[in-house]
């Protein structure tokens, strides 16, 4: 027992000193960390102090520069004789004074330039270019239908995956539709040339039976070059048919591709050859040179050819390429203002002005779906009376310019060209029209009185 006893407190004072040993090394390394953060505290008592100085220093500053400025503010005052809200006073009249100088000249810069150049804008506005038709109107006249032998052949058109109405796409550049229209597709595009190519293309391809792509894309460049032949040939026979020679082969394939435009229903090379002969029969009642009348009337159209690929009016486009295709000035003259009002224009151009109006003008020559027409007016007149200040305004011109009447108590000059800028911005927002569309502001003082 005595020995067990004496193990036991062996082992007992063996743990007991272990722990007093870890309890020293605890005490060393709290020591030492009271030391680190004792050193700490002094540095940050350090750094404290030096940050006060800096503070200190910086509001001394501070009091040094306010005293300074203030000193500058007495000085000043005292040279200029005023206090700081007087100065302020008299610098925000004299801004506003030279802002309203400024302004007024700048209006009367603007009237001069519009009084300088009003005719030729005017005329730019009147020349109108891309024409804009109603829904159905315009799906009578931007696609073709091409009928089918049997529904069976709707499938072959489209192909493995869609592979062949993506080449019949891909080659002619137009969008192909294939719905619930029984024995029928839809080939819909705003160029009628490329209609044209994919139709007869397409209806060759029907008849060979043989649809795959390597034969759509052969049997389209062949039917490109036959097209291409039948607006040459048809170019020709037109010039021809009105005794106009001489022209350069651009313009003749120009002449021909007007064989599938349209405006307002009218066939533009059947207008243009119209115009042609009455230009011709006025300028022989006038012994003016017949050839030359019958030249501008002929090609006062050929922008139409390309004015849904070019920016610009079909006067401008059409002017531009008899120019650099060798037509004489007099052709171009012509040609560019067969739509202007006639007071800057030169004979011939009157005269062309005259046949095409005449032309364009015969009973169901042209048509516009009238709800149409009708409803762009009064959604014209609404804008401009959506404004305040605005007593009366009536659309004309067939709706290419409205005259807006203000009421001058409540509108001043000044304001009458803001109010024409606002309405113009509004009628670009909210509406679709062909061309462009002037618009007029009008105010006017009238003064009465009795005499006794």
């Amino acid at each position: 027992m005595k020995a067990d006893f004496d193990q036991e407190t062996k082992d007992i004072k063996n743990d007991l000193e272990g722990l007093e040993r870890r309890i020293r090394v605890k005490e060393e390394n709290v020591d030492k960390r009271i030391d680190t953060l004792s050193q700490k505290e002094s540095n940050i008592e350090n750094r404290e102090k030096s940050l006060n100085q800096k503070e200190n220093a910086l509001e001394e500053k501070h009091r040094r520069l306010d005293a300074m400025v203030e000193e500058q503010k007495d000085k000043l005052e005292k040279i200029a004789g005023i206090t700081p809200e007087e100065a302020k006073n008299i610098l925000i009249q004299s801004m506003e004074s030279e802002a309203k100088r400024d302004a007024a000249v700048l209006v009367r810069k603007i009237e001069e330039e519009a009084k300088l150049t009003g005719d030729r804008k005017a005329r730019e506005i009147i020349a109108y270019s891309i024409q804009r038709y109603a829904g159905d109107y315009v799906a009578e006249h931007t696609v073709s239908v091409v009928n089918l032998p049997s529904e069976e052949m709707k499938g072959r058109i489209i192909g493995r995956e869609g592979r062949n109405i993506r080449a019949i796409e891909a080659a002619t550049g137009i969008d192909l539709i294939v719905d619930d229209t029984p024995e029928a597709v839809v080939l819909s595009s705003f160029d009628p040339v490329r209609r044209e190519v994919a139709r007869i293309s397409l209806e060759r391809l029907i008849q060979d039976g043989r649809i795959h792509p390597g034969r759509i894309e052969e049997i389209v460049k062949k039917v490109e070059k036959e097209v291409e032949q039948i607006i040459r040939e048809t170019g020709e026979k037109a010039s021809f048919d009105c005794g106009v020679h001489d022209i350069h082969p651009e313009i003749i394939n120009m002449l021909g591709a007007l064989k599938y435009r349209t405006s307002y229903s009218q066939n533009v090379l059947q207008h243009s050859i119209d115009v042609a002969y009455l230009t011709g029969l006025m300028a022989a009642e006038l012994k003016m040179n017949i050839k030359e009348a019958k030249r501008a009337g002929l090609l006062h159209d050929i922008g139409k050819a390309v004015d849904h690929k070019i920016e610009g009016t079909h006067a401008a486009i059409g002017a531009d390429f008899a120019k650099r295709f060798g037509e004489s000035p007099r052709i171009v003259q012509a040609i560019a203002t067969h739509h202007d009002d006639g007071r800057n224009n030169t004979l011939l151009g009157v005269l062309v002005q005259a046949a095409d109006t005449l032309s364009a003008a015969r009973p169901g020559a042209r048509r516009e779906m009238l709800e149409t027409y009708v409803h762009r007016l009064e959604e014209l007149e609404k804008i401009a009376h959506s404004f305040n200040g605005v007593d009366k305004c009536f659309a004309i011109q067939a709706g290419r310019e409205i005259r807006i009447m203000v009421e001058n108590e409540k509108i001043s000059d000044n304001d009458t060209v803001m109010l024409c800028n606002d309405i113009i911005k509004k009628i670009e927002n909210e509406m679709t029209y062909p061309g462009q569309i002037k618009v007029t502001v009008i105010r006017e003082t009238r003064v009465s009185n009795f005499a006794k």
